[in-house]
C-alpha cells in the first residue's frame, strides 16, 4: 500500500470486473474497498463484523432479512448504511453503482454463511489496486 493520495474515480476507472472490490487503502486493520456492481450479489452474513457501504455513484439496493421478516433499503449516491454483524443482507443493483466497503481486512465478500455462488461473483477478501 502506496502513502499517497488515491482519487476514488482512477480507482474506480483502473478495472471492469463487477462484484470484485479493489482495495484502495488500509485503516488500522481495515480495508477500503471500492466495486462496481450491476444486478445481483447473494444472500449472506458476516457473523462477526459489520458492514458498511457508501454509494459514490449509482444506487445500491440491500435487502435485509432481520427480525422474522424481509426489508430493503435503497442508497442514493452519496448515501451511507451499514449492516449490522450477523444479518443476512443481498446487495443489488438493477442499473449500476460504484460502491465503497469498509470492513476488516481479509473479510469474504461472500460472508461467513451464503447461498451457491454463481459464476458473476467473485468470492475474495479484495484485489489489489
Amino acid at each position: 500500500m502506496s502513502n499517497d493520495p488515491i482519487a476514488l474515480s482512477q480507482a474506480l476507472a483502473s478495472f471492469d470486473a463487477l462484484w470484485s472490490p479493489r482495495i484502495v487503502t488500509r485503516v488500522n486493520d481495515y480495508d477500503v474497498r471500492v466495486a462496481k456492481v450491476e444486478g445481483e450479489h447473494i444472500w449472506h452474513v458476516h457473523e462477526h463484523t459489520d458492514e458498511f457501504f457508501l454509494v459514490l455513484d449509482g444506487e445500491l439496493d440491500i435487502a435485509l432479512r432481520e427480525g422474522g421478516g424481509e426489508r430493503t433499503v435503497t442508497l442514493a449516491t452519496g448515501s451511507v448504511f451499514t449492516v449490522p454483524r450477523g444479518t443476512e443482507h443481498k446487495p443489488s443493483s438493477p442499473s449500476g453503482a460504484s460502491i465503497l466497503v469498509f470492513e476488516p481486512t481479509g473479510t469474504l465478500t461472500v460472508g461467513d454463511r451464503h447461498e451457491e455462488v454463481p459464476a458473476h461473483v467473485d468470492a475474495t477478501t479484495g484485489h489489489a489496486l
